[in-house]
């Protein structure tokens, strides 16, 4: 799931090197270009979030709705990518906005896609050397991609999830908290799970049932690499049957698909997450710190 920066420089001279893509985004910070061409791995593409890696607009599909195969086929052999090839993708967020890369290649097909624990900042700590302007892939990619290859939720298989029979004879409820079942994560911060605020989707709160689980806490105190795999087993202890992730648009919560995954644990992403959630006046928002 991880590469360290020190792997990572090793693999990039060898003679089959992997494909680097640089996904500088982040909610409110429209620069990620600018960003980029000011300092990046050397060889690695740029890769814009809200053009490549979401598809168009539309109705009660979220801010970030998943492109078609197609679209994502076009954009990664633009990038590069070839059939067979393995990936690396990085931002300097501590993997919040390339996760979504990492997730939409794995969820089309691409099976060695990694992301760099501690991304852009560890590659800088380590003191290797920085590109500047831009760069294009070494080669036309031809990776054929098709979508599927990860789980996904509807609405209603969001909404039912926490309150599904249980999927095996250990699964319970957790202390009482929330109904036996599958296991429904909100990745967005606690003061928007709770609904004290809503700074960009129509309404707050969070989908009944689900329980909050922050995605920056994935990360170490006050540095951006993911917890060690004991803390990850520790805080996601809780988790039982069948998992769902969202967070705000679909982003962030694949950055919690991947701590899931680092621990064996396999998670499905409800891509319209909560702005398609909140956007439908039917569909009901809880409050407060329970589910």
């Amino acid at each position: 799931m991880l590469i360290g920066a020190e792997e990572l420089h090793r693999r990039v001279a060898e003679p089959n090197p992997p494909e680097l893509l640089d996904v500088r985004w982040a909610l409110g910070d429209p620069h990620g270009a600018e960003h980029y061409r000011a300092g990046h791995l050397p060889g690695a593409v740029y890769v814009d979030l809200d053009t490549e890696l979401a598809g168009p607009h539309a109705p009660g599909a979220g801010r970030h709705p998943l492109p078609s195969a197609a679209a994502l086929q076009d954009s990664a052999r633009r990038w590069g990518i070839s059939q067979g090839g393995s990936v690396v993708v990085y931002d300097n967020s501590g993997g919040l906005a390339a996760s979504r890369a990492w997730w939409l290649l794995r969820w089309a097909g691409v099976r060695d896609v990694r992301i760099l624990d501690g991304g852009l900042a560890a590659w800088r700590a380590a003191g290797y050397a920085e590109a500047t302007g831009s760069a294009s892939p070494r080669k036309p990619g031809d990776v054929v991609l098709s979508a599927g290859h990860l789980p996904t939720l509807t609405a209603d298989e969001a909404a039912a999830l926490p309150f599904a029979a249980s999927s095996s004879p250990g699964d319970r409820s957790s202390a009482g908290t929330r109904p036996a079942g599958g296991t429904l994560l909100d990745a967005r911060a606690g003061e928007r799970y709770r609904g004290e605020v809503e700074p960009i989707d129509p309404r707050a709160g969070h989908i009944p049932g689900a329980i909050s689980k922050p995605t920056g806490e994935n990360l170490q105190d006050g540095v951006p690499y993911f917890k060690t795999a004991e803390a990850l087993q520790a805080r996601f202890a809780d988790v039982t049957g069948r998992v769902g992730v969202y967070c705000g648009s679909g982003v962030t919560a694949a950055h919690q698909i991947a701590a899931l995954a680092t621990i064996g644990i396999d998670a499905a992403l409800y891509p319209g997450s909560w702005s398609a959630w909140s956007s439908d006046p039917d569909r009901p928002a809880a409050t407060g710190d329970q589910p």
